[in-house]
């Protein structure tokens, strides 16, 4: 019989069925499409020995002055720079709104006798606000005498950045941090020293992942608390309208730092605890209150419960009640996120809804890696603290290229106060000028609220102008000078996006993934057709929107996203829409994956550097940078080097095999009677490979109706070498398809076009 011509049509599709997807791919991992043809990815090597704490959740590449290349990473607990293959802790200190460092006085550390080597207590001299899982700096410390432990072993220093984690919270004055070596001579007594240590705690950045629900009672039992901010009270307080040390109208706690003006309070534990309303704080005092609020008085009367002294109490300004109905803004807890910009030389990192930072890549010397991020003076730039009137918090900025224009979205409506943050309220500053936001006759410092949509979700710099998303719509901010500085345009509704990250631009076209699709703007926005959209959606954690990565490789013309599935904590998944191909194929060039190797959380092009670099986090493993002293639950960033080699090489030199394939449709035999008519006989067919390393295994399937799942034939899989010229195969049915695969280190390979061996074999 005639050799039939085995040719597929670039990219895959997962729309329609495996036989009604004609002369298509209809799977795939580890495999891209380039002038038509598939062959499996380039291979990825680690840059670094080392591996990271956290979740890496943003990365920009930029240069100093003298041409210098730096990665800003931030993470869900560090900001970090990458320079010439090694790591810099620059993590920002806690700041207070005007951007001094908040430092704790110690005064005392107390080991653990009962349990050696399990944890020391620190106890400070005011209320800490310290939470499980907080990063802390510790100078000066003062061991106690005799415990044998070695203070260098906890205790940071400008040289040895050092730095522990909270593992426990016994009070709103003490934490306990794990002990590096157990307590050796303390006599069967806990040993405590006479003075300890200066506390700097790091600033805090938020969850590895988002978390989402819906419905009645979905926190605890009796209610659901928001809010960081803890304390005790200062003496007992009595069922009555007063509280002791009180007028009548007042509680008196340890400490009212942190919490709002106006609020509520629960003391005690969820489900019993009080709630007491508050309209004023006076020092220590909360002031005009209201005990038992929302039925959480004693029972049977209207006033509130007794509550011993220092009974713990936190922020319930944002209380759901059991039984009432939860709104969504309420439980949703977005991930620990940075935006990353640079104003030169200078990179600027905001906290989601926390402050904004700068580190200087331009100060001479090593001085630079040894300063922290910071919202102080440092030189080349001017500070940026609410004491110059600029916004506290804000859920992203970026630095307009242009002009230069630092804008902040989801910001202030009332400058240096956190507490007016409005999530569709925009600033941006002077011109040049990172500090200056307070609008003035002679500056182009403004502000914009938008009206379409819940919440301002990201931003990018285009060809002629600023793309804003929010939740629904997207906005194009314009440039035009005085007297409006920038103008505001809707050009899209009803496709908002999804994630902060879930953005990207390339040639003058920008691309993002929406609640509904994907969608790209070239000065029109368009709907994406996708033949892998149904998959793609059908398993994806939406609710987890904030954890999707949209990057570019610009080296094979993909824009890939990467995204969680519905069963995962962290992206398992991508999708990548090939532009460049796009035009062999109706609908453009999609292709999927769901390799574990392949997991990613940020992905940056070859811009500065000659290849993409990406992170790959996996949540069981440690890290080793920074040096956390009782790291726990932090997971392992890897930060790697794309396009490299055939596999993956780890930070210790061993080798993870890539793995790859790529499948096509369920074809029939076509006759005059019609297809799948009759069965099939496949007798031989001639591999035909573009490129080919090592082995490629060919698998040819068959199964006899279309709702069948395909079996491998008789002699399959077939090993295909470079040398390899047929295969007999002697396949059966009435449809086959073929699949190409690599299971080996070291194997690479392009398809070609196969010549297969076909012919009519009878019909039932």
């Amino acid at each position: 019989m005639a050799l039939f011509e085995m040719k597929f049509q670039p990219g895959v599709n997962k729309q329609d069925t495996g036989v009604g997807a004609t002369d298509r791919w209809v799977d795939s991992d580890n495999v891209r499409w380039r002038y038509g043809l598939a062959e499996k990815v380039g291979g990825w090597a680690s840059l670094l020995t080392d591996t990271i704490h956290g979740v890496a959740r943003r990365q920009l590449a930029f240069t100093d002055l003298e041409g210098n290349r730096y990665v800003g990473i931030g993470t869900d607990k560090f900001l970090l720079i990458y320079f010439e293959g090694a790591l810099y802790d620059i993590t920002p200190f806690r700041t207070n709104s005007s951007g001094t460092q908040i430092t704790f006085g110690a005064s005392t550390i107390t080991t653990n006798s009962t349990a050696p080597g399990t944890s020391i207590t620190i106890t400070t001299g005011s209320a800490h606000g310290l939470e499980i899982g907080d990063i802390v700096a510790l100078e000066s410390v003062t061991m106690p005498t005799g415990s044998g432990i070695n203070k260098n072993n906890i205790e940071y220093t400008s040289t040895d950045k050092q730095v522990c984690q909270v593992i426990s919270v016994p009070s709103n004055v003490t934490f306990t941090i794990t002990s590096p070596t157990a307590e050796t001579a303390g006599g069967g007594s806990d040993l405590t020293s006479g003075s300890a240590c200066i506390v700097s705690p790091y600033q805090r950045v938020g969850p590895s992942e988002q978390s989402y629900g819906y419905g009645f009672g979905i926190g605890d039992y009796g209610g659901t608390v928001t809010g960081s901010e803890s304390n005790q009270l200062d003496g007992a307080l009595n069922a009555d309208t007063a509280g002791t040390g009180g007028a009548g109208t007042a509680v008196t706690v340890d400490s009212t730092t942190g919490f709002p003006s106006t609020g509520t309070i629960a003391v005690g534990t969820v489900p019993t605890a009080e709630l007491i309303t508050y309209t004023a704080i006076n020092a220590t005092n909360f002031q005009n209150i209201t005990r038992g609020a929302l039925g959480t008085a004693t029972p049977g009367t209207s006033n509130g419960q007794a509550h011993l002294d220092n009974t713990a109490l936190q922020n319930a300004t944002k209380w759901t009640n059991w039984g009432d109905a939860v709104n969504a803004t309420t439980v949703t807890l977005e991930p620990g996120l940075w935006s990353l910009s640079n104003w030169g030389q200078v990179l600027v990192a905001t906290i989601a809804n926390g402050k904004t930072y700068t580190w200087n890549s331009g100060v001479s010397g090593d001085t630079k890696f040894t300063t922290r991020a910071s919202m102080n003076t440092t030189s080349y730039v001017t500070a940026i603290s609410s004491g110059d009137g600029n916004p506290t918090a804000s859920r992203f900025t970026l630095i307009s290229p242009t002009t230069r224009h630092l804008v902040h979205f989801g910001t202030e409506t009332t400058l240096g106060d956190s507490s007016s943050q409005d999530d569709m309220f925009l600033r941006f500053s002077d011109i040049n000028a990172i500090n200056t936001f307070a609008p003035e006759a002679d500056n182009s410092a403004g502000d914009q609220r938008l009206q379409d949509g819940t919440k301002l979700m990201g931003a990018i710099v285009a060809k002629e102008n600023i793309l804003v998303w929010t939740d629904n719509a997207l906005y194009t901010m314009k440039y035009v000078g005085a007297p409006y500085t920038f103008e505001f345009e809707q050009v899209g509704t009803n496709c908002g996006l999804i994630g902060q990250n879930a953005c990207c631009e390339i040639d003058g076209v920008a691309y993002w993934l929406s609640n509904n699709g994907f969608f790209s703007f070239d000065g029109t926005v368009n709907s994406l057709p996708c033949v892998v959209e149904d998959y793609v959606f059908d398993d994806f954690a939406t609710t987890k929107g904030q954890q999707v990565y949209a990057g570019i490789n610009n080296l094979f013309t993909e824009v890939v996203w990467y995204y969680p599935s519905s069963s995962a904590s962290y992206n398992d998944r991508y999708v990548v829409f090939n532009y460049g191909e796009s035009g062999r194929q109706p609908g453009g060039i999609w292709y999927t994956g769901v390799n574990t190797n392949s997991i990613r959380t940020t992905f940056i092009d070859a811009t500065i550097y000659p290849k993409p670099h990406a992170t790959q986090f996996n949540s069981s493993s440690a890290g080793t940078f920074p040096d956390v002293v009782g790291a726990s639950g932090l997971g392992q960033t890897v930060y790697f080097e794309h396009e490299v080699g055939t596999d993956q090489l780890n930070p210790d030199n061993t080798v993870t095999t890539l793995t790859s394939f790529a499948t096509s449709f369920d074809f029939p035999i076509n006759t005059q009677q019609g297809a799948g008519e009759y069965f099939l006989a496949m007798r031989r067919f001639l591999p035909d490979f573009k490129t080919l390393t090592g082995t490629a295994k060919v698998i040819v399937g068959v199964k006899n109706y279309p709702s069948e799942s395909m079996t491998d034939s008789t002699y399959s899989p077939f090993s295909v070498t470079s040398s390899s010229t047929k295969f007999d195969t002697r396949a059966r049915g009435r449809y086959a398809n073929i699949k190409i695969e690599n299971e080996g280190s070291g194997e690479d390979w392009r398809y070609g076009t196969f010549q297969v061996d076909v012919q009519a074999d009878g019909r039932r």
